[in-house]
């Protein structure tokens, strides 16, 4: 019996070690991407980075004029350099090629005019990118396109005292896979 209880604590202690190094695995994603971007294409276009979440921020200045939703030249350029290192940096590791379920780029503009036009623009601006993705050739182009999606969240994290320019921006997000405990432990 003594020996039943021994086996079952043994097999707990393992799970339980298990358990908590996928944990940290799980945290260091967001700052293991951004690491890996910032390897590549340095501190080019002000990007901003948020190392809990791997939430990338670009200014709309580089990428659309105010209340357009067409990309301009320095948008494309900027997108056709940070793009092929951006997905690099999630496919030349396979844990991280792994947990990204998809790739979120989500339109967010200011509070300036109204609520349905903003929905719409922020949307137009997402798709923009989106779309001028497909114009870019880069390594694993299929593998990144089939974990796209095209947002757009409006003014709803905007300020709404103020039409604040840093409230206009794209960004880009993960949405990481939640893995099935029998998969980790096999």
């Amino acid at each position: 019996m003594s020996g039943l209880l021994m086996f079952f604590a043994l097999l707990f202690i393992a799970v339980s070690a298990q358990l908590v190094r996928y944990e940290e695995i799980i945290k260091t994603l967001p700052e293991r991407i951004i690491n890996a971007i910032e390897e590549k294409i340095g501190d080019k276009g002000n990007l901003t980075r948020d190392e809990k979440t791997g939430d990338i921020t670009l200014p709309n200045e580089i990428l659309f004029d105010e209340g357009s939703y067409n990309l301009k030249t320095q948008g494309k350029n900027f997108l056709k350099e940070f793009i092929p290192a951006f997905s690099d940096a999630i496919f030349s590791d396979e844990l991280i090629a792994n947990q990204v379920s998809l790739i979120i780029i989500e339109g967010h503009t200011s509070s300036k005019g109204s609520e349905k036009d903003n929905m719409e623009l922020s949307f137009k601006r997402a798709l923009a990118v989106t779309e001028y993705i497909n114009s870019i050739e880069f390594p694993d182009k299929d593998k990144f396109k089939q974990k796209l999606l095209a947002a757009g969240r409006g003014e709803i994290s905007a300020n709404q005292e103020i039409d604040s320019p840093e409230d206009r921006k794209v960004m880009f997000r993960f949405q990481f896979k939640r893995e099935d405990l029998k998969k980790i432990f096999n």
